[in-house]
């Protein structure tokens, strides 16, 4: 796969702001490894290669689990998220595909009683801003760094 464009050089300022609202989410008080889980999930359900090898190795150099991000995208059928992070992942499906869900209420309540309100609007602001970072890296082939296997002798 060869990229499109470079996105970074062709519209800097509109890079920048988007960036701003990524630095914003980064210091808003939700824990390292939930924006992770929730970057990384968004990342699978668009099918962005690029954002999925990016935020797992973000994730396990702030130390997640090998085990908790492969079973990420199965996350309802295993053990090992907490009741925060369900509300956070559900929520992040429901929001990533809007089009189908349209944000329902049950999900909505779910995040309510696990997040404050400004949380939710960080949680929210997050979710959004992964699927902005997805929709360009997919729509201008963005390529993942690429690890040559060494050979066995």
């Amino acid at each position: 796969m060869k990229p499109r464009m470079n996105y970074y050089q062709a519209a800097p300022d509109t890079i920048k702001a988007l960036s701003a609202l990524e630095a914003q989410i980064q210091g808003s008080g939700l824990e390292k490894s939930l924006i992770e889980l929730v970057k990384t999930r968004a990342s699978q359900i668009n099918g962005c290669a690029f954002c999925i090898n990016m935020h797992t190795q973000d994730a396990r150099k702030q130390g997640e689990t090998e085990q908790r991000l492969y079973l990420l995208n199965a996350w309802r059928e295993s053990p090992l998220y907490t009741d925060r992070e369900r509300a956070a992942l559900a929520w992040t499906e429901a929001l990533t595909l809007i089009a189908e869900t349209h944000a329902p209420d049950d999900l909505y309540n779910d995040v309510r009683a696990h997040f404050n309100e400004a949380e939710t609007v960080n949680l929210t602001m997050l979710i959004g801003a992964i699927n902005a970072w997805n929709r360009l890296a997919i729509a201008f082939r963005a390529v993942h760094p690429v690890k040559v296997a060494a050979a066995v002798a």
